[in-house]
């Protein structure tokens, strides 16, 4: 299996492979979809789909290194002119809530891609890995910023308080799960500031 870029100079047929095979993975799980499936509602034909992904487990490890790519460009975006790491922490996490409470949502691509992708050493695994490693990387980095005494129990309280917003997001009611994902956030970064 190959790491093709998931973003950048792109065909068109690739760009359509992709954002196709993005929305059916997504929706309908990644393992039981069929090449024959993704090809027909691309419509591309099997010599392009192959030409651009030399197999289905190619597809699967772009999508989710281009869905990592897409992330960590709206946390970007998001957190131009904004420098106090608490407030970046809140909006975060209210980013997650509005993305639990939006249409169509299933869960977490990653933690769904990962149920389906069990061996830890499979390259659609560590895509996965790696973005959970630049999530993690990035709320500590925020958490330091803010004077949490205790930063490796809060960062991982927050990115456990993200996972199950965002299993709570697809199984239970969304708006209240948002609910409590914030007040859950706030209680968190103001046990975290505490001094022993």
């Amino acid at each position: 299996m190959t790491s093709s870029p998931a973003s950048g100079t792109s065909s068109p047929a690739r760009t359509r492979l992709l954002e196709t095979a993005s929305a059916i993975f997504y929706a309908d799980g990644i393992r039981h979809v069929g090449v024959d499936r993704i090809i027909a509602e691309a419509q591309v034909t099997r010599a392009t789909f192959y030409r651009h992904f030399p197999s289905k487990e190619d597809l699967v490890l772009a999508h989710v290194e281009q869905r990592d790519q897409q992330i960590r460009a709206l946390v970007t975006e998001a957190f131009r002119g904004t420098t106090d790491p608490e407030a970046l922490l809140v909006m975060m996490m209210a980013g997650i809530g509005e993305e639990i409470c939006g249409p169509g949502f299933r869960g977490c691509p990653f933690i769904n891609a990962a149920a389906e992708y069990p061996d830890p050493e499979h390259p659609v695994r560590l895509a996965v890995q790696a973005h959970r490693s630049w999530f993690r990387q990035t709320v500590l980095n925020l958490v330091t910023a803010a004077g949490c005494t205790d930063r490796e129990h809060t960062t991982a309280a927050l990115v456990l308080l993200r996972d199950g917003a965002m299993t709570g997001g697809d199984l239970d009611d969304p708006a209240q799960v948002r609910e409590h994902l914030m007040r859950s956030a706030r209680a968190i970064l103001a046990d975290g500031r505490k001094t022993e």
